[in-house]
């Protein structure tokens, strides 16, 4: 990490250990065709975080189908990030109300969502922040889609930090 960057877990450590808490929890959903480099998933997390003007330190897990657990370039790009790897069954995902329902998606993992999908579900009674994006690298075929969910807030009736839903691949060192 050059320039003095400061890893997203280790910003939530520091928040933590002085008793402050970010402003808000996400969680970032993730789809991916095979192949996709951590790179172009980075790139495009980064690129929905802006858009939504959030931190990456706010991102407390990547969440996905469970297919595509083993993914590398989701590996990657939650290991860069410093957060967990969340999967969901694609009939739990099935079952979520998304705005952006793909057939595509159904038809290659059996489930019409999994970036909207999979942030709400792993954001429970929070809402959508950013929807699906799809990543654009150089202007070329996207391989992976991207989208935003915010815990629950405290002022809700909840906490407002991530629980473990679905199954957790710990990809942190």
């Amino acid at each position: 990490m050059g320039g003095g960057a400061v890893p997203g877990a280790a910003v939530r450590r520091l928040l933590r250990g002085r008793g402050g808490r970010a402003l808000v929890s996400v969680v970032v959903g993730v789809g991916a065709a095979r192949g996709v480099t951590g790179a172009e998933v980075l790139a495009l997390v980064r690129s929905v975080l802006a858009e939504a003007a959030l931190p990456e330190a706010s991102v407390t897990a990547l969440a996905t189908v469970d297919g595509k657990a083993g993914e590398p370039g989701l590996v990657t790009a939650a290991e860069r990030l410093g957060v967990p790897l969340v999967t969901y069954d694609a009939r739990t995902l099935a079952a979520v109300d998304v705005p952006s329902p793909s057939g595509a998606a159904l038809a290659a993992v059996g489930t019409p969502s999994v970036a909207e999908a999979a942030a709400l579900a792993a954001a429970p009674g929070g809402e959508l922040l950013v929807p699906k994006r799809k990543s654009a690298p150089g202007g070329g075929t996207a391989k992976a889609t991207a989208a935003v969910a915010r815990h629950r807030t405290p002022e809700h009736g909840t906490h407002g930090t991530h629980g473990t839903h679905g199954t957790t691949e710990e990809t942190a060192p």
